[in-house]
């Protein structure tokens, strides 16, 4: 068990992204058991500066949280999503999966194409299946790359919404019901007025 332990070691250094039980099991010798070496190699790295973490159904390392002001001028430079992108991403991790027409109906205005289709380039939103109602709409579900960026394991992992609002994350709105329709004034995305394939803000 050491010597799977160092051979899933040197595999989870050597690769960029998050790595499954069945891709290890892909590459090392005939009857290694990759699921209980992690368990091991986990525990070996707990309270170290790298930790083994499970992003979704994969494994990956990564600095310690407590450390990663360590790694500040080794990040790239951020820009901040619109609101109207943290908001149709939040409904598709917490409603998940979603269609298009059910974000418009939790946010009370229209999704523009762009925010969405940004969302599925940066990879963090994917499409899930289709929905059994008239139309066959295609719903939306968060990806792996997105648990990954927020160092979540599952959805299950996600702040409540009580949290996101306090953040700052979320505006606290009216039930759909008592909002504008489509066509009156406010219906439009918060990013119209320079254009709604904006995704983010300067």
């Amino acid at each position: 068990m050491g010597e799977q332990e160092r051979m899933v070691e040197a595999i989870l250094f050597a690769t960029a992204e998050p790595i499954t039980v069945r891709e290890l099991e892909a590459r090392m010798p005939h009857g290694c058991d990759p699921a209980e070496a992690l368990v091991h190699l986990r525990k070996r790295y707990d309270g170290r500066g790298v930790t083994l973490n499970r992003v979704g159904d994969a494994w990956a390392m990564r600095t310690a949280p407590d450390l990663g002001f360590l790694m500040q001028r080794e990040t790239v430079e951020t820009r901040k999503l619109s609101r109207a992108a943290i908001e149709t991403l939040a409904i598709i991790a917490y409603h998940q999966p979603v269609t298009r027409a059910e974000i418009e109906e939790i946010r009370g205005v229209s999704v523009s194409r762009g925010t969405v289709d940004q969302l599925l380039e940066m990879e963090w939103i994917r499409f899930g299946r289709r929905k059994m109602t008239p139309g066959r709409p295609v719903t939306f579900v968060v990806t792996q790359g997105f648990l990954d960026h927020f160092g979540l394991e599952n959805a299950r992992d996600l702040p409540g919404l009580k949290e996101l609002r306090a953040a700052g994350l979320l505006e606290s709105r009216p039930p759909p019901g008592e909002m504008p329709m489509s066509g009156q004034e406010g219906d439009e995305e918060d990013e119209s007025a320079e254009g709604q394939s904006e995704l983010f803000e300067d």
